[in-house]
């Protein structure tokens, strides 16, 4: 009767699985709403933070070191949320429920943003707060969900379809791509070319992605009725953090009058389970390999602070990563990577990830040479003309000219023009309105100083007074120095070479997260790897904020900074044991399991596995 029934069950659920598939494919259906839900989500977040750093300098009048700061310090914050997120998956309301409700706190953000960017609601001040809590609320919800949408996703794969799980986060990842693609190219449209409020339409442009919000959240709530859904498996994180600190103080009370053990966390088995310590030993592991991770996204993050700002310096601006990504995941899945293995080289994981770590300093080492073009043009740039009067006298020999300069230098300023000498502060100082006596026709000009192309836009160094006959004088602009013309396309190596190296570097990583995680654990490692991002980006406002370097020696400085923890990085790799996805879920110890749970009620934790059998690659 048993062996009925169990046929029974496994004829039903094969049927129900299958009903469930993509064309007949191991693909299941639910993450067709998953994926597009990741779409419109990042369409909504890339759409929001592609004007950010122009909102900020342009709109909230902040200069470009604290644009760049809040910039990068958003950035952070969105990316150490996710460990709050994978809390609440992991330990309360399951990922389903808290991608839901954090989803709703997301477009609440949005609509608080959009709103501060009405130029008639209140002052500068107002627009600041609702600007700043708009965007707390946004980084709390694409933080919190971040480490659940993609664990979700992989979640709905059955244990045997590791290739379609890994094909899966090329998808995903592609999906997030894509939003950027159409989101970095809309959103600023909408800025620029629809005018309201007499002037951009930064409200419109950060509106859209709000609604754009509301469209992934209904998309993902519609699948529900398809998804797997695992339910909480009780507080993990703090059982790992206990487990932890039970192990350290165990030893440390221990350790001189007992033998030694083969690991430091082996301590804690008198009081918590072996699959749990196994399980830890794997989360910790990958961990300890995360840690220099975060010099990648230093880099990485840069594209939308430092390299947009290097762009506005030149002809047009260029949004190229997003673009690329789609073109570059195809081409590295089914031609690349096909190569490489023909050639019989062995790319795991971790190598294809140090590989992404050399491109992306060597794209360092070409926005390095694209600033020195930027700014290695010397010329004689006077000081900007403010104000340029002209009053006539009554014999038309001679005009008054009432002129007053602004010093862009950070040094005082004496300038003769004529017979009249004016005295300019440093620092953006303004001179005094004088009268200026020449005769016609004559030329002048401020005194000449050496300045940097990459300081001035459009330079006017001389201007002429001349007779145009009784009771007309005409002045003529003379414009000697063109404004920087240097081509976009020089940016667009730098472009290839770090999406080449996202691919390799982000991709594999992510899928390298899920994989190597245990089961209740997933999460939890997820947001591990995320947390790298926030780090990275705190690295940036760090030596944005107290290094004060020269744009291309900081490029030249990151570039030098992830070779030298790519080398870090690859010993770890080395000595790292992969755990064989295949294995999972196979190797519990059940007769173990029964007799610690008579002797401790804590040992009910339940895991679906034990620890593998580690293979070193």
């Amino acid at each position: 009767m048993k062996t009925i029934h169990f046929l029974f069950l496994s004829v039903y659920t094969s049927e129900t699985a299958n009903k469930d598939k993509l064309c007949g494919t191991n693909y299941p259906l639910s993450i067709g709403f998953i994926v597009v839900n990741e779409f419109c989500e990042r369409f909504s977040y890339y759409g929001m933070k592609a004007l950010l750093t122009l909102y900020f300098i342009h709109y909230l009048h902040w200069d470009k070191n604290l644009s760049t700061a809040v910039y990068h310090a958003f950035s952070s914050l969105c990316y150490f949320t996710p460990v709050l997120g994978a809390l609440i998956a992991d330990s309360w309301l399951g990922k389903f429920w808290t991608i839901t409700y954090l989803s709703i706190l997301y477009v609440i953000g949005h609509v608080v943003k959009s709103v501060g960017a009405i130029p008639d609601v209140g002052d500068s001040t107002v627009h600041t707060v609702l600007s700043m809590l708009g965007l707390i609320l946004i980084a709390f919800g694409t933080g919190g969900i971040k480490p659940c949408v993609a664990a979700f996703g992989g979640d709905q794969f059955e244990e045997e379809h590791t290739e379609e799980r890994r094909k899966f986060f090329s998808i995903f990842y592609m999906s997030i791509n894509a939003g950027s693609v159409l989101s970095t190219v809309i959103t600023p449209i909408l800025r620029g070319d629809v005018q309201c409020f007499g002037g951009d339409c930064y409200a419109l442009a950060f509106g859209v992605p709000a609604a754009l919000m509301v469209v992934a959240l209904v998309v993902f709530v519609c699948g529900s009725g398809l998804y797997k859904k695992s339910p909480p498996e009780g507080n993990v994180m703090l059982r790992m953090f206990r487990c932890v600190g039970f192990a350290i103080g165990n030893r440390s009370k221990n350790s001189k009058h007992n033998s030694k053990r083969e690991h430091w966390l082996d301590w804690a088995e008198e009081k918590y389970p072996k699959h749990l310590i196994q399980e830890i030993k794997m989360v910790m592991r990958v961990l300890v390999l995360y840690i220099p991770l975060p010099m990648f996204w230093a880099l990485f993050e840069q594209q939308g602070s430092r390299w947009t700002l290097q762009a506005t310096r030149m002809n047009m601006d260029l949004m190229l990563n997003a673009l690329l990504i789609l073109v570059f995941i195809p081409i590295f899945d089914l031609g690349v990577y096909p190569l490489i293995g023909l050639c019989r080289i062995k790319l795991t994981p971790l190598r294809k990830m140090a590989t992404g770590m050399i491109i992306a300093a060597l794209a360092f080492g070409a926005a390095t040479v694209v600033e020195l073009n930027v700014i290695v043009r010397d010329f004689l740039c006077p000081v900007f003309l403010l104000f340029f009067f002209v009053t006539l006298y009554s014999n038309f020999q001679t005009c008054s000219q009432i002129v007053l300069f602004i010093n862009t230098r950070n040094e005082d300023l004496n300038i003769t023009v004529g017979n009249v000498e004016f005295f300019v502060p440093a620092n953006f100082g303004m001179s005094t309105g004088k009268a200026s006596f020449v005769p016609l026709s004559s030329e002048f000009s401020g005194q000449s100083f050496k300045c940097k192309l990459a300081l001035c836009d459009k330079l006017i160094v001389n201007f002429l007074a001349s007779y145009q006959g009784p009771g007309a004088v005409e002045i003529q602009v003379m414009e000697d120095v063109q404004a920087n013309n240097i081509n976009i396309a020089w940016q667009i190596p730098q472009y290839v070479l770090i999406t080449a190296g996202e691919v390799m570097f982000s991709i594999t990583g992510l899928e390298f997260s899920y994989s190597q995680a245990p089961a209740s654990m997933k999460s939890v490692l997820q947001a591990g790897w995320l947390m790298t991002v926030a780090f990275g980006n705190v690295i940036v406002l760090i030596v944005a904020e107290g290094a004060g370097l020269q744009q291309w020696t900081e490029f030249l400085l990151f570039g030098g900074l992830l070779v030298a923890v790519c080398i870090i990085f690859s010993i770890m790799a080395y000595f790292y044991n992969y755990v064989n996805p295949d294995q999972l879920g196979k190797d519990n110890d059940d007769e173990e399991h029964k007799d610690l749970k008579k002797d401790n009620p804590e040992m009910m934790y339940m895991t679906a596995f034990e620890a593998p059998k580690p293979t070193k690659m």
